[in-house]
């Protein structure tokens, strides 16, 4: 159909178009999908097997929706995608401030403009990217806002009483009429806001001020909201709640693999930060950062920890080594372990720390992160330094160690340019033939990441010491650290 050609009742009678709801719509272009086997809510990872059938079942049922998880679980994403299951175009009555349908008109206006011009009524069509309203909820929303108020103003213009339905101004619910709306943070919305939006959703008549118009909208309802034990300050009313028919429960990527895919897909990097090597292991150690922080017992599981951790730290992870190639008047460089002190701003802005991790300080549980992000990926490449040195064979990180133990220190700070960086990770001993034994095939680059994570990985199971230095590490033997201690700091001695 050539939309375009059609601009009046008359002609688009004419043509085969039929009416239909929104929900409606929406079901019969998703069974065309799921019969083409076309794939649906691109973009949105890791619910394939989870969320995306519960949707489209519940798309298919013809159901208002609720999308119930913790923050950076993609909600307000998937509600967004819903938009490409709609028509391209669809028509309505020039003027009309809720895009009445032409076959089938709801408003005072169109009803009467239709009365009076006939066929001859003029047509537009409107796109469905224009037919998505979203609204945050907050507690200073009005039904005002979204339902619509009476106008003085227009009635003053109009010359009429405020007994006359065209003296409304339409809230941002009926202005939806043939479209998807969506409230996000649903709980946050007063009790009585929601109980004025069950009543429409129920029975299907407004009431504003004294008038109770029968206004049969036709809008699909998505809803958002975090589990009702999230937060006190508030919840989703049991009546509202009853008239929502489903209720889909997301979650966050249940492994390294599809979290990485998220992260990639969602980071903003520059075409020059994209040309720095980043290793697939810092991939994977940025990622573990998150799934550690949602089991930490100082960060507040309730509140969550949201995608968008592993997205920031990724882009401050690349950004760190860019400043140092920078400052360094290097060419090229590639991603460090030294450089995770710079993703800990990108950490510490994305957890909610209950009364123990913020007695423990927000930099301090996001290095306690880091560090156990390293030891639980070390042993995928090392053998476990615990049980070697329990082991009666030879025991691989016995030079390493014997070398901190005479005296050596290391210090990796991320400002080292490359040579100073090789000149100091090299002066370890047994360091550079441990990883050429268990991973020879390494480039020039991925030999030295390696080292340094030997290093990381020793001071995770406590056989090295590891000092945060303003801009890196360093590292030392782990017993002499105990007993160089400063007898004048009384907050690390224990006088019992």
């Amino acid at each position: 159909m050539n939309h375009e050609s059609i601009t009046t009742l008359g002609q688009l009678k004419a043509t085969d178009y039929q009416s239909r709801s929104v929900k409606d719509e929406l079901r019969k272009n998703l069974i065309t999908q799921l019969q083409n086997k076309e794939a649906g809510f691109e973009g949105v990872l890791g619910y394939d097997e989870t969320v995306i059938p519960e949707l489209q079942t519940a798309i298919l049922s013809r159901h208002n929706i609720l999308l119930l998880g913790l923050r950076g679980q993609a909600k307000t994403r998937i509600a967004r995608l819903m938009v490409n299951l709609l028509d391209e175009y669809i028509p309505y009555v020039i003027g009309s401030e809720i895009f009445d349908d032409p076959l089938n008109p709801i408003s005072l206006y169109a009803r009467d403009l239709i009365a009076e011009k006939g066929d001859d009524t003029p047509i537009q069509w409107q796109h469905r990217s224009e037919r998505y309203t979203e609204k945050l909820a907050t507690p200073d929303v009005t039904v005002a806002d979204l339902i619509g108020d009476v106008d003085p103003i227009k009635a003053a213009t109009m010359k009429l009483t405020y007994n006359d339905e065209r003296v409304i101004h339409f809230g941002l619910i009926p202005r939806a009429h043939r479209s998807i709306f969506v409230i996000n943070e649903l709980p946050d919305l007063q009790a009585r806001i929601q109980v004025a939006l069950f009543n429409m959703l129920q029975e299907k008549d407004i009431q504003i001020r004294g008038f109770k118009l029968r206004l049969p909208l036709d809008v699909q309802f998505v809803f958002t909201a975090n589990p009702e034990d999230y937060t006190n300050r508030g919840s989703i009313v049991t009546p509202l709640k009853d008239r929502i028919e489903s209720q889909i429960l997301t979650h966050y990527p249940k492994n390294i693999a599809i979290s990485r895919k998220i992260t990639f897909q969602e980071a903003k990097l520059t075409q020059e930060q994209r040309m720095i090597e980043v290793d697939g292991l810092l991939k994977d150690l940025v990622e573990q950062v998150a799934f550690e922080a949602r089991r930490s017992e100082f960060i507040d599981q309730k509140s969550g920890v949201s995608a968008r951790l592993t997205i920031s730290a990724y882009e401050n992870l690349v950004s760190t080594a860019e400043r140092r190639m920078l400052i360094n008047r290097e060419k090229s460089t590639f991603v460090r372990l030294s450089d995770f002190t710079g993703i800990i701003p990108a950490v510490t802005g994305k957890i909610e720390l209950v009364y123990e991790g913020e007695l423990e300080g927000p930099a301090n549980v996001a290095n306690s992160l880091i560090g156990k992000a390293i030891r639980t990926l070390f042993i995928r490449y090392f053998p476990d330094p615990e049980k070697a040195k329990k082991s009666k064979k030879v025991n691989p990180y016995a030079p390493i160690v014997e070398w901190f133990t005479e005296g050596g220190t290391c210090d990796l700070s991320d400002s080292l340019n490359a040579a100073q960086y090789k000149k100091e990770l090299s002066k370890v001993n047994g360091l550079q033939d441990l990883v050429k034994t268990m991973h020879p095939k390494l480039s020039a680059n991925q030999s030295l990441l390696m080292m340094e994570f030997v290093l990381h990985g020793l001071a995770a199971f406590s056989q090295l010491n590891k000092e945060f230095l303003d801009n890196g590490f360093g590292f030392s033997d782990m017993f002499e650290s105990l007993f160089n201690v400063d007898m004048d700091d009384e907050d690390d001695l224990d006088f019992r």
